[in-house]
């Protein structure tokens, strides 16, 4: 359990460099996580959870999402073994960018269905307006009605709710008055408490100026009073701003019922350490990508075990920021090769054809800093995926 397995690993194999050198790279000792979660844990943890196209389906990638709807679920259950929760149909399963919301509502659907399944398994799942059209948006009350829409579905099939940032409201929302008559609105109808989404514009540009302004400051202004006004129907808050001090301004300013969840992929562990004021829960996409290892420090966390907590978490945030660096919205691509790394699914395939949004030096950089944290599940199987995928590049092995 969480110790190398051997002292040196056996495997190696070719990897290109920046200057189009070819070096032998021999792979580190490895490390074994739980599958299922062993302990308890004192975080309430998410993953944001991608989805598995299917590489099969005679569609265009591009204008048609098509999912394997068996390997999906069973990722999702590969989640919740290791005690964490589902953040479902959010950016990470290319919401709004390959995934419509019809396919969104019957991914929530079969999710929240699973989770029933397996005694009431966490599950919270995003709704928004993707399907109305930002140039479609004339009025606060379009907005409104679209939300409505949305999460009017979502709990028909007994879904949680997490309200997703608004495309259609970033682009008519003027000032603090307009966010908060949308918010106040749909808030008040909700039937259980909800998890709000401030996702920054490295994530999605068309959210720039959210809150009504460009000043990240009053923004968040905006947002504290309209979630602090709301607290009893605001069961938290995910901010995904890549700043750890606003992150922790922004907590320690939030009604005493309100949970911060991070989403910050480049500070998650010393965020959820917190500190003396106060700590955050975890809502991340890099969750996807290291659930074992995070599942297994966060039971050291709970055990009292900080430093094990961060020798287990710390080596996997230079994978992180490698996997979420700019252009950020283009993360997913790292996300699913992790998978298809660790036999999750069995072809590097993605909704809108997005595998194509890193480069080839991106992802075996990708591959070093997964191994080097210990994070490849099987390295065997890994690495010989890794040299298929190489080979398709024009790499001999």
């Amino acid at each position: 359990m969480n110790r190398p397995v051997l002292p040196i690993s056996s495997l190696s194999l070719k990897l290109p460099n920046a200057d189009r050198s070819i070096e032998t790279y021999r792979l580190a000792a490895s490390r074994t996580f739980p599958a299922k979660l062993e302990g308890t844990l004192n975080r309430v943890a998410f993953s944001a959870a991608h989805v598995v196209a299917d590489p099969l389906a005679d569609v265009d990638p591009w204008l048609t999402a098509a999912i394997d709807w068996d390997r999906t679920i069973a990722f999702r259950e590969h989640i919740w073994d290791l005690g964490l929760g589902v953040a479902e149909a959010m950016d990470t399963a290319q919401r709004g960018m390959g995934l419509d919301w019809p396919t969104s509502l019957e991914l929530i659907r079969r999710s929240v269905a699973a989770a029933k399944a397996r005694g009431n398994a966490l599950v919270f799942s995003g709704a928004g307006t993707d399907h109305l059209a930002p140039q479609d948006a004339n009025s606060l009350d379009d907005v409104i009605r679209a939300y409505e829409e949305q999460i009017e579905a979502i709990e028909k099939v007994g879904g949680r709710i997490i309200l997703m940032a608004s495309r259609a409201l970033a682009k008519i929302g003027r000032n603090a008055d307009d966010y908060a008559t949308v918010y106040n609105r749909v808030l008040g109808q909700v039937r259980q408490p909800v998890i709000i989404h401030w996702l920054g514009d490295m994530f999605d540009p068309a959210l720039a100026n959210y809150w009504g302004t460009e000043n990240l400051d009053k923004a968040m202004d905006t947002a504290v009073g309209i979630i602090n006004a709301n607290a009893a129907r605001v069961d938290g808050v995910k901010v995904s701003l890549l700043d750890k001090q606003r992150e922790i301004d922004m907590r320690r300013r939030l009604d005493k019922n309100v949970k911060m969840y991070t989403g910050d992929d480049f500070n998650y562990a010393e965020l959820i350490a917190g500190d003396a004021q106060g700590f955050s829960h975890a809502l991340l996409g890099i969750f996807d990508a290291i659930a074992p290892a995070a599942s297994y420090a966060l039971s050291r966390l709970s055990a009292g075990d900080a430093r094990g907590f961060h020798d287990v978490l710390g080596p996997t945030v230079p994978l992180s920021r490698h996997v979420f660096r700019a252009p950020t919205r283009f993360y997913k691509t790292g996300i699913v090769f992790m998978a298809w790394l660790n036999g999750h699914q069995d072809h590097f395939v993605m909704v809108g054809g997005q595998e194509s949004t890193r480069s080839t030096l991106h992802l075996v950089e990708l591959f070093r800093l997964a191994d080097q944290a210990g994070l490849l599940s099987d390295p065997e199987l890994a690495t010989r995926r890794m040299t298929t995928f190489l080979a398709t590049r024009g790499i001999a092995a």
